[in-house]
């Protein structure tokens, strides 16, 4: 008898990550976001509780579109889902396949929203849609917190971070790998972002 045990996820969320062009108006600063200070990550069940393996996606890109004054904006992540990382080689292997991500077939997952609750110029959530698997549902994301600096030290442009979290059942988005034998699916995103003012 064949054993699940795979976490899953995306990001999904999402978090936020690529080429997405957003038109520019008075007010909007565009971000292009940093992959090497970005980390969506995920957590799952396995085996009903048993315990709760965590994984990261190491590569995701992507652009957010912000207007403080005016309290709106857009973002667009896209996620490497052949960058998914257990921290186990044969997790990493058998989570590509068909039983769970099917990255082959399915390579990006992809979050579209827009920034929502502002308060203080700053955004509490996210309303938007996740594309995962091939499917795309709706995922609010949670902004627990947001901060930017007028001037990065180095780059000598607007550099803005946020932590947001979200959670969503993975087996709507037809990955039920290990649902027959008691594996909760329920999947929580965290990601971690940091994004750099274009020139």
């Amino acid at each position: 008898m064949q054993r699940f045990r795979f976490p899953s996820l995306a990001a999904s969320a999402v978090v936020l990550a690529a080429s997405a062009a957003f038109p520019a108006a008075a007010g909007q600063t565009t971000f292009v976001i940093d992959p090497e200070h970005t980390y969506p990550s995920f957590e799952a069940d396995h085996f009903g509780g048993l315990s709760v393996w965590r994984g990261k996606f190491n590569k995701s890109s992507g652009k957010v579109v912000l207007d403080r004054q005016a309290g709106t904006g857009e973002v667009e992540v896209r996620i490497d889902m052949a960058s998914a990382d257990f921290g186990l080689d044969k997790m990493n292997e058998a989570a590509q396949g068909e039983v769970l991500f099917d990255s082959a077939k399915y390579p990006e997952a992809v979050y579209r929203g827009k920034l929502a609750s502002f308060k203080d110029g700053k955004p509490g959530e996210v309303d938007g849609e996740l594309t995962l698997h091939g499917v795309t549902r709706p995922l609010k994301l949670e902004i627990l917190g947001f901060k930017c600096m007028p001037q990065h030290p180095v780059l000598k442009r607007e550099y803005c971070g946020a932590d947001a979290l979200a959670s969503f059942q993975r087996d709507d988005f037809g990955m039920a790998a290990g649902k027959d034998y008691g594996f909760d699916m329920t999947v929580t995103l965290r990601i971690q972002v940091e994004a750099i003012a274009e020139e």
